[in-house]
């Protein structure tokens, strides 16, 4: 077992230790006709090349609402990348963050992989960077290395185990019982919450995502105060704090599933804010509520957005899609590397589905697995 065992000042694409460079290249808002002549150049061009939109959860919904028009899906990073693989477009357009096209570009080497913004990037993906995670791991070789997904290519390819929010604990379990000790990456509070609940000698690297980062176990105690008969839903990459007020703590299918299936009416919701749009269309009835990532003298109450998730937009898919910018490439060796990792994971919950984290009164159709 360990306290903080690694220190890493985070950079954003640029080099530079803050997001101001991400939240500057957000699109602006479009108008009405502008969002319509994109949309319908989008679908155009699908078409045309042969491609398919994944998105994630956390992309603004026009964004989510063009993969489903078209024939894609929205869903977890993992999901997005099985179903690239398994779709018959040999063209496969990652509307997230970069390891997901990454991700995407692992399972179908063959495939073109291509992004609207090839410097959206993720916070625990760049507070582990692939050298210093290597020396980590070779200063400690008797530990098996688990990596959960938010990771890079490089990474994966220095894992055993790659491991998604939904599986870690069934997989960590396993491990355990194995007698095995493990070594952790990337994010410290998952960690620290599979560590809690399966005893596991965990070594855990020192990340964080800046998003689930934020939220506030004493607002929101506040907030449930207000909302006694409010379901809370809550990432396990939030704070201990916050994870202890949870009534179901998941991944963001898993939290889907819960306000779906579930027979509260209110729902607090502690993850990045775009998921509501999928969770509005699949639960009209239901009234969610954004958990607060700030104190009473902040600007902004509940702030949960990626900013590197916000760099998508309907004018980069089009961009994409027209010049073939915003390709991934990953390296055929480290490519094959980490596919060994995540067919690992894919491998032992195909032979043991229990190890999943159970879904919520019943898995939804179309929300996906991870």
């Amino acid at each position: 077992m360990s306290d903080t065992v690694y220190e890493y000042t985070r950079q954003d694409a640029q080099g530079q230790s803050c997001t101001l460079s991400a939240w500057a290249k957000v699109p602006a808002p479009l108008t009405p006709s502008q969002r319509d002549a994109l949309k319908a150049r989008a679908r155009e061009l699908l078409a045309a090349r042969n491609a398919v939109l994944v998105a994630h959860y956390y992309v603004e919904g026009e964004l989510q609402d063009l993969a489903l028009e078209t024939g894609g899906i929205v869903a977890d990073s993992l999901e997005m990348a099985r179903f690239g693989r398994d779709h018959a477009s040999q063209t496969l357009v990652v509307a997230g963050v970069r390891f997901m096209g990454e991700s995407a570009k692992i399972l179908s080497p063959g495939k073109t992989v291509l992004m609207p913004d090839l410097d959206a990037t993720c916070s625990l993906d760049l507070g582990c960077p692939a050298d210093d995670f290597a020396a980590f791991c070779d200063a400690h070789p008797d530990r098996t290395v688990v990596v959960y997904a938010n990771t890079s290519a490089a990474v994966k390819a220095r894992a055993d185990w790659m491991v998604t929010s939904s599986c870690a604990l069934g997989i960590v379990n396993h491990l355990k019982d194995q007698g095995q000790k493990i070594l952790w990456a990337p994010d410290r509070h998952l960690g620290r919450y599979i560590q809690r609940e399966t005893g596991a000698d965990m070594l855990l690297w020192q990340g964080d995502c800046i998003v689930h980062n934020e939220f506030k176990g004493v607002e929101l105690q506040l907030l449930k105060a207000q909302h006694p008969n409010a379901m809370v839903l809550v990432h396990p990459e939030s704070p201990e704090s916050v994870v202890a007020l949870a009534d179901v703590v998941g991944s963001t299918s898993q939290m889907l599933s819960a306000v779906i299936n579930g027979s509260a009416q209110e729902y607090i919701v502690a993850t990045d804010n775009l998921i509501m749009h999928r969770m509005r269309q699949l639960a009209p009835g239901k009234t969610l509520i954004e958990a607060p990532t700030a104190g009473n003298s902040a600007t902004c109450k509940s702030c949960a957005h990626c900013p590197w998730m916000a760099m998508n937009g309907l004018q980069g898919v089009v961009d994409c899609l027209e010049s073939g910018s915003g390709e991934i490439h990953v390296d055929p060796v480290i490519g094959q590397k980490a596919h060994g990792c995540i067919d690992r994971m894919l491998a032992y919950v195909a032979a043991h589905p229990a190890a999943l984290a159970p879904k919520v009164q019943g898995m939804v159709k179309g929300i996906g697995a991870a």
